[in-house]
């Protein structure tokens, strides 16, 4: 193919698994879809031990598309070892893809590794993950009884698809929010109104902040602070655009060492810190030459720290969002989701419960108020 790129078509961030004792695996398979958006003549994948601790070991992967499985080859041997802090990106597997294609990536870890690199994941398109006992990198009918449903997705980071250069990638970066189900709403929709030349992503982590990170086995899978994540994560083949939607965590976690000793309320930055990290992820973005707009945090009303002052410093910080001309442009998911006799609070259809995340709907309505530009 003349004039093309590689653009990513599925991408994840790299976490901190939850610290459990059993923290190692072996002799197990994971199986990962992806639906690619658009067409393209060669596929690679990057497995990411950014989070690991020790060297981690491949036995083999593989792709399925179209009933047929093809092997994965890294720098021409079928099984790769990732330092940790590190990352591998397989050779280019020449295969013609078509846009809504399925493909599958399996990899196979077959001695002892530790599962630390990873990340947890929600939504149309990410909720059929599995993993399976044994080599299963070939196997077409794997048994109901040796594998299990997973959201996590451990060490693969990225699958991109060689295409025409007017395909291009739009970059999800956040906390548990975009984790979970927008970004695949908006891919979605991408599908439904005839944007098929746009990828949309995913960077984000659970529990993550700006400005801070925890140092301790409860929470250390609460995810890296931004300084550390934004410019290892958001940097991807063929993005142009970047939507950054983060900054919650920063002001709810804080709660006093009285009620919890991991946080205390020295963590709580100021709207100004806050301001500052944000600008930091715009000069980054900026000169990576992306877009980039900015995602207003959404309403807290309800949730178990909400507290006056800290709804106070997320509507200034949001009003900042607004009003800035730093950024391209400002996603209003906050005055999308509010309830207007309320504010402060989530309409009740895009509450799911806990007064911090949308419902099913919320994160279809967050989807919805997207500029149709931004997916151009």
């Amino acid at each position: 193919m003349n004039n093309t790129h590689f653009a990513s078509i599925w991408g994840n961030a790299v976490s901190i698994s939850e610290n459990h004792p059993a923290s190692y695996g072996k002799n197990i398979t994971f199986c990962y879809p992806v639906t690619s958006p658009f067409t393209g003549d060669a596929v690679r994948i990057t497995l990411d031990n950014y989070c690991g601790l020790e060297a981690v070991s491949f036995a083999k992967a593989t792709i399925l598309h179209n009933n047929m499985f093809y092997p994965l080859f890294f720098n021409g041997k079928r099984n790769v070892d990732i330092e940790a802090e590190k990352n591998a990106v397989s050779d280019e597997l020449l295969i013609d893809v078509k846009s809504g294609d399925k493909l599958e990536v399996r990899f196979y870890i077959d001695d002892f590794t530790s599962l630390r690199s990873s990340v947890y994941i929600c939504g149309q398109y990410s909720d059929d993950a599995y993993y399976a006992i044994g080599d299963q990198t070939e196997a077409s009918d794997i048994s109901i009884d040796i594998k299990r449903q997973t959201n996590t997705v451990y060490f693969l980071s990225n699958v991109s698809l060689r295409t025409t250069n007017s395909n291009r990638t739009v970059v999800c970066y956040g906390d548990s929010i975009t984790a979970q189900d927008w970004p695949d709403d908006l891919q979605r929709r991408c599908f439904d109104e005839g944007f098929d030349h746009t990828a949309i992503i995913r960077r984000a982590t659970s529990g993550s902040r700006i400005l801070r990170e925890y140092h301790c086995i409860r929470y250390e899978s609460y995810g890296l602070m931004g300084e550390k994540r934004f410019n290892h994560e958001v940097p991807t083949d063929g993005a142009d655009t970047v939507i950054i939607q983060q900054g919650i965590n920063d002001i709810i976690h804080p709660v006093g060492t009285d009620v919890n000793p991991y946080r205390p309320m020295s963590d709580l930055p100021t709207v100004d810190e806050l301001i500052e990290g944000m600008k930091r992820y715009i000069s980054e973005a900026r000169a990576l030459g992306y877009n980039v707009y900015l995602g207003t945090l959404l309403p807290i009303g309800g949730w178990r720290t909400y507290a006056p002052f800290r709804d106070e410093m997320r509507n200034e910080l949001n009003d900042w969002m607004r009003t800035t001309d730093l950024a391209d442009g400002c996603i209003d998911f906050d005055a999308a989701l509010r309830d207007p006799a309320n504010p402060s609070s989530f309409l009740p259809e895009y509450d799911s419960g806990d007064h911090l995340h949308p419902s099913k709907a919320g994160y279809k309505k967050m989807a919805s108020v997207i500029s149709a530009d931004i997916l151009r």
